[in-house]
């Protein structure tokens, strides 16, 4: 990668798309530390940022419990998607669009965006809620005579504009820089928040904690550990050996040769670990919003919301992940139009005879990689945070940094490094030809 990374700057137009890809990271992590008039960060103390504020806040890279501009980030925005990606299986009319190109996107994005401000909205009135039970809603700028409301309304306007604004710097990423600009700011606030985190640990040990240095030695091995696991199965795939017939069409022979169709042993990514996440945090959430008293409030976060220390919720995310791994592959992996455009080119599958029996194989082998797939990603989602909290018995180290987390930042990772090398093969092939 670092192969790459000194290629790629080389190369001005990859250069400049590299240094604009920094400029708008940069000026996101600087969203996530203006604070918002009307806030005191200072109310804030660890115990309050734990369960579903603490996952918001290390996915915001510590924005939440700042009270900055970039507060709920670009959650909005994932939840829009996912639940447009959940709709377009039951519309034909999304599904329409999904087959008209440019224009379709454009649609579906538009949509995207709508959806994202009603979910911005609600979202920061839940959080807003959450700031006025912490007691960090703030009168000093407003003048002590101003009414809480006030402050209120005042400050969920500046989160929902926050959202917009982030949404707008991850399509720029997308369009003018290098990798999905989306990723890239969740990777960033992930590695914001485990830095901070880490920085900490540090402070600790060198003022002489003999406990704070074991933690972060712990820790470190762990994290070596779960990152050599997810790179080892993140590129593993199964391929498919293809054969293709001699066809003669006028003076031209075409085919005759061998190929491999590679299906990966996770294809879906982390996508159904941020779908199962923002399912099972989505009523503690509107919860929080309209009765944070409530009995149901109380009851969900006792045993189901985020941060439980119940087996029901473990469970729930194990379940909830095997769905949607199975949902996601149906999206991304369909054997029968594989199978057809095989039969199509004159294609064959030693063994297997084209049409139905192709289509049959396929979806098989889809569906034991997805299984496998799911128990990886149900095991990473669950098994290793457990284990950091068991052995380290620092939740702070734990909330910034876990094992989904670090699912993200390698998959954001590897995917990055593809783009470049992309990039890269298309200048070489460009100045091949000029």
């Amino acid at each position: 990668m670092f192969e790459t990374l000194k290629n790629a700057f080389k190369n001005k137009e990859v250069r400049i798309k590299i240094l604009i890809t920094i400029a708008l990271l940069f000026i996101y992590r600087l969203g996530c530390w203006i604070p918002i008039p009307g806030i005191n960060p200072n109310a804030f103390t660890g115990n309050q940022t734990q369960g579903l504020l603490g996952l918001l806040n290390g996915i915001t890279g510590s924005a939440l419990q700042n009270g900055a501009l970039f507060a709920i980030g670009i959650t909005p925005y994932i939840n829009a998607s996912i639940i447009l990606q959940l709709l377009t299986v039951a519309i034909p009319r999304l599904q329409e669009w999904q087959k008209q190109g440019d224009d379709g996107r454009k649609k579906i994005t538009q949509v995207t965006r709508i959806i994202t401000i009603v979910l911005a909205l609600a979202q920061a009135i839940g959080v807003t809620v959450s700031y006025a039970r912490a007691g960090a809603l703030s009168t000093e700028v407003f003048g002590p005579m101003t009414q809480t409301w006030v402050i209120s309304i005042f400050v969920v306007i500046l989160m929902v504009m926050g959202s917009m604004l982030t949404m707008w710097i991850g399509e720029r990423i997308t369009d003018y820089g290098i990798g999905n600009g989306i990723s890239l700011l969740i990777f960033v606030g992930i590695i914001a928040s485990a830095g901070l985190a880490i920085i900490a640990k540090f402070q600790e040990a060198f003022g002489g904690s003999q406990t704070a240095i074991w933690e972060l030695l712990g820790f470190l091995i762990l994290v070596v550990a779960v990152f050599v696991l997810i790179v080892f199965v993140d590129l593993s795939e199964r391929r498919v050996p293809v054969q293709y017939a001699k066809q003669i069409k006028g003076r031209k022979q075409y085919g005759g040769q061998s190929s491999v169709i590679p299906i990966k042993l996770n294809a879906s990514g982390v996508m159904p670990i941020i779908f199962a996440t923002a399912l099972i945090t989505f009523p503690q959430m509107i919860a929080q919003l309209v009765a944070p008293e409530s009995s149901f409030y109380i009851w969900w976060s006792t045993w189901l919301g985020a941060g439980s220390k119940y087996p029901f919720y473990y469970i729930l995310v194990a379940l909830l992940i095997l769905f949607f791994s199975y949902f996601y592959a149906q999206i991304e992996f369909n054997p029968e139009d594989i199978s057809r455009n095989i039969q199509q080119y004159g294609g064959f599958i030693n063994g297997i005879r084209p049409g139905k029996p192709t289509t049959e194989y396929l979806a098989r082998i889809s569906k034991r990689l997805t299984l496998f797939g799911a128990i990886f990603l149900a095991f990473i989602a669950l098994v290793p945070s457990v284990i950091f909290a068991a052995v380290l018995g620092d939740q702070s180290l734990v909330n910034a940094f876990s094992a989904t987390g670090m699912l993200i930042v390698v998959s954001v990772a590897l995917e990055f490094n593809k783009q470049l090398q992309s990039q890269l093969m298309m200048k070489q092939y460009k100045g091949f030809l000029k």
